[in-house]
């Protein structure tokens, strides 16, 4: 297994955010995370980037714990991530955002972080964008950008927290075709999403959160035809 999470426990005061939540990812796979909002989707995020202490439990990856690496340690040990709200370098170019990822996040040289900024650029349509200011790009561009940066530090484990939240129709299906090229090269992708009809396109399981705690975990066919799942976050009563 690529990453193991065992037991993850996080509150808040006398807010129990993550309650005893368990599950694995193998490498090469693309794991699907549904759940309410407030479910705590992201503070599972937090708790895999390192953004977060764990209360209780333990984070693994590749076989060796991270739980007390920092999030900069993680991100070079492999676990790229992008944000629900994305928050580039506002004043630096949308080029010099992703040389800035590849310097610091994959640790290469300035030479490779250009070939890997460019390689980035054009495969998440960012091009023309290169030498604008990132902080004058529109929501979805910044979005782009936020998977963007997130390549950039050449990921084993790509974290993708509702990168098709906003999206048009088309918008997200580019976007589902881009993350299958991405899982054709190899790179394990865990995607936390409201559009479940992009999720389904490219998962090939899913979890489902509610209330901090694991409610179903399977194939998109089992989890999707859940009773239990059906009622909490559909609203489709059996």
């Amino acid at each position: 297994m690529l990453l193991k999470v065992e037991g993850a426990c996080k509150s808040y005061g006398a807010l129990k955010v993550t309650q005893d939540v368990s599950f694995a990812v193998r490498d090469g796979e693309t794991l699907g995370i549904l759940g309410p909002n407030g479910a705590g989707k992201t503070t599972l995020f937090n708790l895999i980037s390192g953004d977060a202490s764990l209360d209780a439990g333990a984070v693994y990856f590749d076989g060796e714990t991270i739980s007390r690496l920092r999030p900069h340690e993680r991100c070079r040990a492999g676990i790229g991530r992008s944000y629900q709200v994305p928050h580039p370098f506002g004043n630096m170019s949308v080029f010099e955002n992703l040389v800035t990822a590849a310097c610091f996040g994959a640790q290469v040289s300035e030479t490779e972080a250009w070939q890997i900024a460019t390689e980035v650029l054009e495969s998440t349509g960012l091009r023309e964008y290169a030498n604008k200011p990132a902080g004058s790009l529109t929501l979805l561009n910044r979005k782009r950008l936020e998977l963007a940066r997130a390549l950039a530090t050449r990921p084993r484990l790509l974290l993708l927290d509702e990168i098709a939240g906003g999206l048009t129709e088309p918008e997200a299906r580019e976007l589902v075709d881009e993350l299958k090229r991405i899982k054709a090269r190899g790179t394990t992708m865990i995607w936390i999403e409201h559009v479940v009809h992009a999720l389904l396109a490219i998962a090939d399981r899913l979890l489902v959160i509610d209330f901090g705690k694991k409610l179903a975990e399977g194939t998109p066919d089992e989890v999707m035809n859940d009773p239990e799942v059906r009622r909490v976050y559909m609203g489709i009563e059996a």
